[in-house]
């Protein structure tokens, strides 16, 4: 793959310009951008591995391509490309003469266009390279005028947690602005302005983390199929941009929800006119407990936003994953969101249009909320057992909490096991003791029995996600479920009190051994 690459280099020799060059080295490191690795993190083994490979070759392009890497690569790639440019430039290796301008750029200006729902941020971000080549000045300002004008624009999607989801650059500069000028000023939905650069350089940088932390969890699916081509030439640019604001924008930096003020603002919308026809005021009541607490802790606090998305999502996504709803509660959700969705209008200034599109929106999906809320009792378990599981309502948490305890009814040695909540770490302990019952003849059953509670207590919490996620791929593949808490076990021990190092130790796992650890 490596020597693939550097005979790709080549055409860095040909191209004229150094946008054209960090443009095709951004899309080189976007091969393996967003992958995982079984062994190892990929920017070490394959970002450092090419900046080592083209050091051993000391040809023309393999310098072309690390003077690139140098200004785009990961901070430890970068610090390694230099090194090697510099003692192949010792060497008088030829180099092109756009090599001294590689990210030599200033600047310009930064705009935003934003929806009135408050869905996406487009952020558009313009540069220009310096003049002549030299040396960054102290003070990384916008100045004007240079050469090569192009703009990075970057699609911020809140509604999948701030993520930067597609980027690209253009070129047309000038087309790019007027457009988005135009458009904005036909559509009352919409509203182009100016961004102070430490604002943008805030926001991309925080949406560029939140994309990074989601891939590892979810894979490259979650952005565009370009993102990745241009993930590195974004990285860097936004490094051009000055610092200066901690917060990333005013959207993301609403002052948080207290337990009080969710309470008041549940109380005003059910005294309001839009939650007069509701006809269970309890079961109203709760459900507008789980839409603010959806819009604070999900939505950067931000309870009163409304749109199409995210009530999609919060009804067919969110809820049916995450929170244990009573019969009255599912059957008065759907009416309930509809009268938030009116009243969080009013509050808010959302266009007609965008209050009806929201609403038939909702409306839209109450037919399939039924389908996509899968009550647990609807598979044959007690509602009280699933109480007992999810204390905290987090449906989410019931399959995992079920394979840490399963054994939570009947008798045992006079015990009345459904007296016994696992929430409780004196019951929790009274549980695990039954259910190893088997093992007390052990010398060291105290410890082993602590290591279970551990591992219990993990599950229970979902502490790291990694680690159901490893149960399961090892229940697929056949084993027992006392064999995969013992591996389980087994690596938190050998880990310990390492987070990171847990989490990718879980993740490595692809089976058990042929004698798994006891």
């Amino acid at each position: 793959m490596f020597a693939e690459m550097l005979l790709a280099a080549r055409e860095l020799l040909a191209v004229r310009s150094p946008l054209d060059a960090e443009l095709m080295v951004s899309d080189m490191l976007g091969a393996w951008w967003g992958r995982r690795l079984r062994r190892g993190d990929v920017e070490e083994v394959l970002g450092e591995g090419l900046v080592d490979y083209a050091a051993k070759a000391g040809t023309p392009a393999a310098l072309t391509l690390l003077i690139a890497v140098a200004y785009l690569g990961t901070s430890r790639q970068a610090a390694k490309a230099e090194g090697a440019a510099l003692a192949l430039m010792e060497s008088d290796v030829a180099r092109p003469r756009w090599a001294d301008r590689v990210g030599a750029v200033k600047p310009q200006g930064c705009y935003v266009s934003r929806d009135a729902y408050g869905d996406e941020d487009t952020v558009v971000c313009t540069f220009a390279y310096r003049g002549t080549p030299g040396p960054r000045p102290a003070d990384p300002a916008p100045l004007a005028g240079g050469d090569d004008p192009h703009a990075l624009v970057v699609v911020v999607d809140y509604n999948m947690g701030g993520m930067a989801r597609d980027a690209w650059v253009s070129s047309e500069v000038d087309r790019l602005l007027e457009k988005a000028g135009v458009e904005a000023a036909g559509d009352p939905m919409l509203a182009f302005q100016e961004l102070e650069p430490q604002q943008a350089r805030a926001l991309l940088e925080f949406a560029m983390k939140v994309t990074t932390e989601s891939l590892v969890r979810k894979g490259p699916e979650l952005v565009s199929d370009g993102y990745s081509a241009f993930h590195a030439f974004a990285r860097a640019r936004i490094k051009a941009l000055p610092p200066g604001r901690k917060r990333p924008a005013p959207l993301l930096s609403e002052a948080p929800y207290s337990r009080d003020r969710r309470a008041m603002l549940a109380a005003e919308f059910l005294a309001s006119d839009a939650a007069e026809h509701l006809s269970d005021p309890s079961a109203a009541s709760r459900c507008a407990d789980h839409i603010i607490d959806y819009g604070c802790d999900r939505d950067f606090n931000r309870p009163l936003r409304v749109s199409p998305t995210k009530c999609r999502t919060f009804l067919l996504d969110w809820l049916p994953r995450k929170v244990l709803l009573d019969p009255a509660e599912q059957e008065a959700m759907p009416h309930v969101l509809s009268s938030w969705v009116r009243f969080a209008a009013r509050r808010t200034g959302l266009p007609e249009e965008g209050l009806k599109a929201t609403l038939d929106a909702v409306w839209e999906a109450t037919g399939r909320f039924t389908e996509a809320y899968r009550d647990p009792t609807t598979f044959g378990l007690d509602r009280s057992l699933v109480r007992r599981l999810l204390p905290d309502g987090d449906l989410s948490a019931l399959p995992r909490r079920a394979f840490a305890f399963p054994f939570l009814e009947g008798l045992h040695d006079g015990v009345d096991l459904s007296a016994l909540h696992p929430a409780e770490d004196a019951d929790r302990r009274v549980l695990l003791e039954i259910d190893h019952a088997a093992e007390r003849d052990r010398p060291d059953f105290a410890e082993h029995l602590a290591w279970h509670e551990e591992i219990a207590t993990r599950l229970w919490d979902g502490d790291p996600d990694q680690m159901w996620e490893a149960a399961q791929r090892l229940l697929d593949l056949g084993h027992d479920r006392h064999e995969v808490l013992h591996v389980l076990m087994e690596i938190a021990e050998r880990i310990g009190d390492h987070p990171d190092e847990l989490a990718a130790a879980l993740d490595d796992i692809a089976d058990i051994p042929d004698e798994p650890p006891r």
